[in-house]
């Protein structure tokens, strides 16, 4: 849907209203697929039924997605962005090679590649936009699709602080954009499986649930230690790469990964948010989905300091307890649980509750759990947490049918200000009491001021 010249509201285009009409009348049985009858004996996808999309930072997430996009029949890639030439001159060459293998004559040059995104937002002919761009862009990009009539899925942590979290949300819900965050390990089946049985009751009351914290550098909180200067590779936009974050020169620190699996950049604060953007988002996503406030958050943030628990330590309004673990042997050694238990893997948690204990942990074995009687009530078919998952296809959906995706703007913002709460806590070395309906700190003004910062200009949400 298109944003309607006289504001937010929204109206069809022709590609959606032929899409609704075929499939009231039960034309299809898939919203973006259309028989083969219809199109020829390939059985290809229409143009005119399939979803537009660009490809905004094609760094190392960004090829996982656009890979998506080639192989997906019910999407179009129409432009791809990075500040980068060489980035993104490779996702346009990939781009064109796989439409032309698809095409009879063998040539195709229809994907266009910008240097600044918002060249793409203002085609009209796009209907969506994949975001992976470092963090400091994310909530930023996101506004400005959404103010454009584009539905966004963006990358994890949705936000850089719980007032840009905040601004996102409201401006998908006023220009009614569809939107999905980058947490895909809840869209595997047995995460699924496993948090809906904990939500049911399937524990009884959760008494406590530990997540993994990592450190930078021997801290908790992202750095901000100057780097020296270098001189800026040609080809980068430099200046487009910084965009609303404080003024940093060009160091290959914050460009090149180091290793698969390392975003450089998410050491400094003004670009990321460490390990928010590592790995908590998707484990403070499984946790609350899991405990039912997805949608809310913790009360309260216990600091070491207070001498109340070991690590840090949310509690939420019905006592469950959220420790923040570096390691999984604290469990063991600082809280003195499950010592006989194999724990290990990310993206998840642990969580004890009256009837038993289990793990969410993607990338460490199998699912752990006890009593065994958990697991025949699950019904759990593996109890391998796999990398399959249906959650861009969901995005899609949504997109179709203009629902809710499985994690919205107010999911994913809640995910990331678990972790902005931590931060928060970490920086100030104490306590803090957190009212999840106002989103403020109660009776604390200093914490209130790290809520929010300002923009670089000439940049504004």
């Amino acid at each position: 849907m298109k944003q309607s010249p006289n504001g937010p509201k929204a109206v069809l285009t022709r590609r959606q209203f032929l899409g609704r009409a075929a499939a009231a009348t039960g034309a299809v049985a898939v919203p973006w697929i259309v028989p083969a009858s219809a199109l020829g004996a390939d059985g290809s996808v229409a143009p005119s039924n399939r979803i537009t999309v660009a490809l905004i930072g094609c760094g190392m997430m960004g090829l996982g997605h656009l890979g998506f996009c080639l192989s997906h029949p019910g999407v179009q890639l129409l432009g791809v962005c990075d500040v980068d030439r060489s980035r993104r001159e490779e996702a346009q060459r990939r781009a064109d090679a796989a439409y032309s293998e698809a095409r009879a004559n063998g040539t195709y040059r229809g994907c266009v590649a910008a240097n600044d995104y918002r060249e793409l937002l203002a085609r009209e002919d796009l209907d969506a936009v994949l975001i992976a761009t470092p963090d400091h862009w994310h909530a930023l990009q996101s506004v400005d699709a959404a103010k454009a009539g584009k539905d966004v899925y963006c990358e994890k942590p949705i936000s850089l602080t719980i007032a840009e979290g905040r601004r996102l949300v409201e401006v998908m819900r006023t220009y009614a954009r569809v939107f999905q965050t980058g947490t895909q390990y809840r869209s595997m089946p047995p995460t699924r499986r496993i948090c809906q049985f904990i939500r049911q009751g399937g524990l009884g009351q959760v008494r406590h649930v530990f997540t993994l914290w990592s450190t930078v550098e021997g801290g908790f909180t992202p750095i901000s230690d100057a780097l020296p200067a270098e001189p800026v590779p040609e080809g980068l936009d430099w200046e487009l790469w910084v965009g609303p974050a404080p003024w940093r020169p060009y160091n290959r620190r914050f460009h090149h990964n180091p290793m698969p699996g390392v975003v450089p950049w998410a050491f400094c604060e003004d670009f990321g948010a460490a390990s928010i953007t590592w790995h908590h988002s998707h484990s403070a996503d499984v946790v609350q989905w899991a405990l039912g406030v997805e949608r809310s958050g913790p009360v309260e943030i216990l600091h070491p300091s207070s001498g109340k628990f070991p690590t840090l330590t949310f509690r939420y309004a019905n006592g469950t307890l959220h420790h923040l673990v570096e390691h999984w042997g604290q469990v063991k050694d600082l809280y003195e649980m499950l010592p006989e238990a194999r724990l290990a893997g990310n993206f998840g948690g642990l969580f004890v509750g009256e009837k038993g204990w289990i793990t969410t942990m993607f990338g460490g074995g199998p699912v752990e759990g006890s009593p065994e009687r958990l697991f025949e009530e699950m019904g759990l078919e593996s109890r391998q947490i796999t990398g399959a998952n249906n959650h861009h296809t969901n995005w899609l959906e949504c997109i179709r049918t203009r629902g809710v995706t499985s994690t919205d703007e107010e999911i994913g913002h809640r995910s990331a200000s678990l972790g902005h709460l931590a931060h928060i806590a970490f920086r100030l070395g104490r306590s803090l009491k957190w009212d999840p309906v106002k989103e403020t700190f109660v009776g604390d003004a200093a914490a209130n001021r790290l809520c929010a910062r300002a923009m670089r200009e000439p940049w504004r949400m």
